[in-house]
């Protein structure tokens, strides 16, 4: 597979990328820097905003526009004239903790979690944002965690994903389009975590960002595992797919034919030796494959 980066500058922690579905636009986070950006591959025209907090991850919204989680809570982004609008606020303590993975499921819920900075005890959890008319709360939906990861929802809508980076683990339930309920989580993969002394090359990686392809199967990115691992909707390893880059965080498919992959990635606190010989850490990576992805949902706008 060729891959090759974006023409656009390195990122400290690329993150969440994003195929707008109505603008056929490439979003991603930078999340330390505060920063969304976009690609647009058709007029090859980079733009970026700078958000004032950490920037986690990022849905569509129907009409063009975007929902962003930053460390302080959820804003409504209006790409065409820069407004922000708070929608939910951070409903955990922000100097130890922040939003990171999100999706909106089937109905256009954003499902979002987050990270426990201290990483001990597991306190991270996944929200659901619940609307009704002039309120958006957001609900508890699995908790026990430290680095939530992985959201994702199967082409049928019946299926949702999420990992937990810091425990190797992806895991999935029945979902409920209607209510936006969950039936009880069982593990998808585990993955071997890493040993004492053991050299990162001979270290598969732990589950980061995720996309669901047509054909129902879930790819995650390896962090610091450098490569893509493709699984059956049962957990089976399908595929694994070797990267330039030593810390992919998230695959997400784009182009009109949405069989584009891209790939985002980290270089903030990696080795200055590892960063020499991996020059394209933090970019924005992209190949063709054969499976397409499936269209993201949008999420309702507040």
């Amino acid at each position: 597979m060729k891959w090759t980066p974006l023409p656009v500058a390195p990122s400290r922690l690329a993150e969440s990328p994003m195929w707008h579905p109505v603008t056929q636009q490439l979003y991603w986070c930078d999340i330390p820097a505060g920063m969304l950006h976009r690609w647009d591959p058709v007029h090859q025209v980079h733009e970026d905003w700078s958000l004032g907090s950490d920037a986690a991850c990022c849905v569509p919204v129907a009409d063009g526009s975007v929902l962003v989680a930053l460390r302080r809570g959820i804003v409504h982004l209006n790409p065409n004239t820069g407004a922000i609008r708070d929608v939910a606020s951070a409903p955990y303590d922000i100097g130890k903790e922040r939003f990171n993975d999100g999706k909106a499921d089937p109905m256009g819920r954003f499902w979002v979690g987050t990270i426990y900075e201290p990483r001990q005890p597991p306190l991270a959890r996944v929200y659901r944002l619940d609307q009704s008319p002039g309120h958006a709360r957001l609900t508890v939906v699995a908790d026990q965690l430290t680095v939530s990861n992985g959201l994702a929802f199967s082409p049928d809508g019946r299926t949702a994903y999420r990992s937990d980076t810091t425990s190797h683990t992806v895991w999935k339930a029945e979902l409920s389009a209607a209510t936006g309920e969950t039936g009880p989580w069982s593990v998808l993969a585990s993955f071997e975590r890493p040993q004492a002394g053991q050299p990162l090359h001979r270290y598969g990686g732990r589950p980061d960002g995720a996309a669901v392809d047509a054909q129902g199967c879930y790819w995650a990115a390896m962090y610091e595992g450098q490569r893509l691992v493709r699984l059956s909707p049962q957990g089976e390893l399908l595929q694994s797919l070797e990267l330039p880059v030593r810390c992919p965080t998230m695959p997400c498919f784009g182009g009109d034919d949405l069989r584009t992959l891209y790939v985002t990635s980290a270089r903030d606190h990696r080795p200055e030796a590892e960063l020499q010989e991996q020059p394209w850490a933090g970019c924005v990576l992209q190949a063709r494959v054969e499976v397409p992805g499936v269209p993201l949902h949008c999420a309702l706008l507040p």
